[in-house]
């Protein structure tokens, strides 16, 4: 048996800007992505705190040390910069690991600077 579980998460996350002329996706810094463990073009759900829409759609790499946390096309509709989301990606682990996993998070504060992690 196999199961999906919450492979990385990035809590707390201010939304830094939007355009809905870009294609689509969610840019990420690049050390936030590494920091987790999610890759370019990765699909993530993501919740937005400040008004309750979550979405679906796939990451991309932002500048390092930048903060980025950028909604792009259709989903630039769902939040507004200074909103905070949870962004979440996921894995198939068999029913051998379930119980040992540990997922990798971060929770993030002022400049989505790292103020608390796990799993890391």
């Amino acid at each position: 048996m196999q199961f999906n579980l919450l492979k990385s998460k990035l809590h707390r996350a201010v939304v830094t800007g939007a355009s809905v002329d870009y294609e689509g996706s969610l840019t990420i810094d690049q050390d936030l992505m590494d920091r987790v463990g999610m890759v370019p073009y990765e699909r993530i759900l993501c919740g937005n705190q400040a008004n309750g829409e979550r979405f679906e759609t796939y990451a991309i790499a932002g500048p390092r040390g930048s903060g980025s946390i950028e909604l792009n096309g259709a989903v630039a509709h769902l939040g507004k910069p200074g909103d905070r989301l949870t962004i979440m990606s996921y894995t198939t682990v068999d029913e051998s690991e379930a119980t040992k996993w540990q997922p990798r998070v971060i929770v993030l504060g002022a400049r989505n600077q790292i103020v608390n992690e796990r799993g890391i």
